[in-house]
């Protein structure tokens, strides 16, 4: 679960990781999904220029001077907290099997991982969710809405856009009462999660803006229906 200015960033890396899903027909409802464009655009060339003058600077030089297992290990640590989120919206979703999953993966990351710092609960083969309140709600049938460009969260949806309220109750920000604290552990979120998307982002081609629309529409069903889209052609 990644939270406030990370969340776009991190939703760029799960997009492109997804690029092979970003098929014509997709091109053709383009206009269909984006009827706000004209206020997408300067909100997505906005973010950009806050990524390309601060945001991806520091991560390049977080990963250069973070050795990698440091690196890993706080990435972990993120991600054990983020299995909380996928816990809650699994059993949302009546996914008790995969409710299990998360359960066992907090427990071990949490106790033998040392806090998550280590993931040893993949090692036993019981792999990551990825769920969040917009899936949930899309799995309860609620259509997507128009695309969304949120100010420093970046690509989203009407639906998707208003889940992020339930979900940030499910990290840890709203829990940590010492406002520094809560600002470094944001801080160093925001940077890890950036330096893992780095090599990810060269995926990215033609026009950048249409691009990761394009992959997060799809991305989105993809994952909202758990894989099982049904082919157009």
């Amino acid at each position: 679960m990644r939270m406030a200015a990370a969340s776009w960033i991190e939703r760029l890396g799960r997009l492109c990781a997804c690029v092979t899903l970003v098929l014509v027909p997709a091109l053709a409802q383009a206009s269909e999904d984006d009827p706000w464009e004209s206020f997408n655009r300067p909100v997505f060339r906005f973010n950009d220029t806050i990524d390309t003058y601060a945001l991806k600077p520091l991560a390049q030089g977080y990963q250069t001077v973070t050795p990698q297992f440091l690196e890993d290990g706080v990435h972990n640590v993120f991600g054990n907290i983020g299995d909380v989120g996928n816990l809650a919206n699994n059993l949302l979703q009546g996914k008790v099997h995969d409710a299990g999953v998360d359960t066992g993966r907090l427990i071990f990351n949490t106790t033998f991982g040392v806090l998550g710092f280590f993931d040893v609960a993949t090692k036993m083969g019981l792999q990551r969710s990825d769920e969040d309140f917009g899936q949930t709600l899309g799995a309860w049938g609620l259509n997507s809405g128009p695309y969304l460009v949120l100010p420093f969260m970046g690509p989203s949806s009407v639906r998707d856009a208003g889940a992020k309220i339930p979900d940030s109750y499910l990290g840890m920000y709203p829990y940590i009462d010492h406002v520094p604290t809560r600002n470094v552990t944001r801080g160093v979120n925001v940077i890890d999660t950036r330096a893992s998307l780095l090599d990810a982002e060269k995926m990215v081609s033609g026009d950048k803006y249409i691009f990761i629309r394009n992959a997060y529409l799809q991305n989105r069903e993809f994952r909202v229906q758990d894989g099982e889209v049904v082919d157009d052609f």
